[in-house]
């Protein structure tokens, strides 16, 4: 599906922008194994202002790097970009078993707990992002769930300038799918030089803007903030009711690839240890007793 789109019909759908934006982050190197190199965004790199994200790794992987692992209290989210190569294997206690493809989502909602693996298979290099998403305290103690969705299931939102999918959520009146957790929308946008884009955030909806590759030029709340590629920003909603548009504008003077993520914030404390996300030390301590005695689940 394909839909064009400009900065002019956005513009009019807010008369009012509330937000508080955050000073541009580059990200820290992160390497595991022989085989695993990412760019590294943790929550309190931005004073909790991307929340609900609590991580987010822009990732390259070539070898099997973490073998079986669990997780709970949290959603655990693979973007895989287009230009990933070769079949990534992905397995988890739900009994999904199957190989994720180039531009490929899949969403593990892992709620009170369960086992994941995601492995390349031979040959493969696997390029994209890892994002950990918490869930707010009614949903840390739910059965997990999960989605997959496939590249050519993704609307895309399409002109001479810009190609941005939807992998999930909705952005210029365009819809994909919905997440098995909290409402999201995940953009995964390209545009040529000298290109504009825009995405309204809805009322209460925190932002966070990734700079792939090139350099963009935003605007939002009327803040204009330059962007460079492994550079990131959270834009934090201050009000309830105003809607945000973020502007982009390629100033790279040749191609420039994003991601955007959009969502309501949990605005709950929380404490992160590896894999768990919990609302406190106990529950993490909890869940650990229940993964060693092999209650968060096994792989086939």
């Amino acid at each position: 599906m394909n839909a064009a789109t400009s900065i002019g019909e956005n513009l009019a759908l807010d008369s009012a922008t509330t937000a508080s934006i955050t000073a541009p982050h580059a990200g820290s190197p992160l390497e595991i194994g022989t085989g695993f190199t990412a760019n590294a965004f943790r929550e309190r790199d931005f004073a909790g202002a991307m929340d609900p994200l609590v991580m987010v790794d822009h990732y390259r992987m070539s070898e099997p790097t973490f073998g079986a692992h669990p997780h709970a209290g949290l959603s655990a989210v693979s973007v895989l970009f287009e230009d990933s190569k070769g079949k990534f294997h992905n397995r988890d206690s739900l009994g999904n078993d199957f190989d994720l493809l180039p531009g490929d989502l899949y969403w593990l909602k892992a709620g009170s707990g369960a086992v994941h693996d995601e492995a390349p298979r031979d040959g493969a290099s696997i390029h994209g992002l890892q994002v950990f998403v918490n869930l707010p305290a009614r949903l840390k103690q739910g059965a997990p769930a999960s989605l997959r969705v496939k590249a050519q299931d993704m609307p895309v939102l399409e002109t001479d300038g810009h190609r941005v999918r939807v992998v999930l959520g909705t952005s210029n009146g365009i819809t994909g799918q919905v997440s098995p957790a909290l409402p999201m929308t995940i953009l995964d946008g390209k545009m040529a030089a000298d290109a504009t884009f825009a995405h309204v955030l809805q009322p209460g909806e925190n932002g966070w803007v990734y700079a792939i590759d090139g350099e963009f030029e935003l605007m939002v709340a009327g803040e204009t903030i330059r962007l460079r590629a492994g550079q990131a920003i959270a834009i934090e909603a201050t009000s309830a009711s105003a809607t945000n548009t973020v502007e982009f504008t390629n100033v790279a003077g040749s191609g420039a690839h994003f991601a955007l993520f959009a969502a309501k914030p949990v605005k709950e404390a929380f404490v992160q240890k590896g894999p768990f996300v919990m609302n406190n030390v106990a529950e993490i301590a909890h869940v650990e007793v229940d993964y060693a005695a092999g209650k968060l689940g096994h792989l086939e």
